[in-house]
């Protein structure tokens, strides 16, 4: 069982992602690596049901997201925080998660203690960082316990004891068996977690391999220039 894309194409608005093949194993943490417009998001959101693939499967455990009984339990997101009500107090942005996805709610205080929000839960989200929002959109990913994880950004906005801390919950979410697809333009923080890196460029994919595989003097960087399409570089 696994997150599976098996030959995904879909084409909006003059964009056209083609024949995009990769897996997410349990027990490991997968890179997702391109430039911007290069198809990163779009390949998570037809992951996540959000759109629908004009020919080949995005599967999680052999299942589409839209027919997975719980969603919540099986995978869990950090995709955009900009569009939580920033009304709400954070505690009742997880409580409305919970509710909704018929989730534990005791699980609450112990994700907000995970991501370092104790102190911030009676705090209106229009009031947090963008760091502490990322944070929280973390606490939600981790509240139905799911096997999967699907990050994209997820430094964006933190300070380097927030980056240190991704890092650490990362290894942690390995080590317990859990699948992770990190998309990121943090490629220091990329090489220093991730087993395996998928690279994307021009809605295609163009290479994938061991972290170590891809590392030319230790870094990731010039692995990623070499691996543009023509039309991205």
């Amino acid at each position: 069982m696994a997150m599976t894309l098996d030959r995904v194409s879909l084409s909006y608005r003059g964009f056209h992602l083609k024949d995009v093949s990769f897996e997410v194993q349990p027990g490991e943490v997968v890179g997702f690596l391109g430039p911007n417009g290069a198809g990163k998001s779009t390949t998570l959101r037809l992951l996540l049901g959000l759109e629908r693939p004009k020919a080949g499967s995005a599967l999680i455990d052999g299942k589409s997201y839209r027919s997975l009984h719980h969603p919540l339990r099986t995978v869990g997101s950090l995709v955009d925080t900009q569009w939580i009500n920033g009304a709400q107090r954070a505690q009742d942005y997880l409580r409305w998660i919970a509710l909704s996805n018929d989730l534990d709610r005791a699980r609450i205080p112990h994700v907000l203690e995970v991501v370092g929000l104790m102190d911030a839960a009676k705090k209106r989200v229009s009031r947090l960082s963008m760091g502490m929002r990322q944070r929280l959109g973390m606490a939600a990913a981790l509240l139905g316990e799911p096997r999967y994880f699907i990050f994209d950004e997820p430094l964006n906005g933190l300070d380097p004891e927030g980056i240190r801390w991704v890092r650490g919950l990362l290894a942690g979410l390995r080590g317990e068996g859990c699948g992770v697809l990190l998309s990121s333009h943090i490629l220091s923080e990329v090489s220093a977690v991730a087993d395996r890196i998928v690279m994307i460029s021009g809605g295609q994919i163009t290479g994938s391999g061991t972290t170590e595989s891809f590392r030319v003097n230790g870094s990731l960087e010039e692995a990623f220039f070499n691996h543009l399409s023509p039309e991205q570089e």
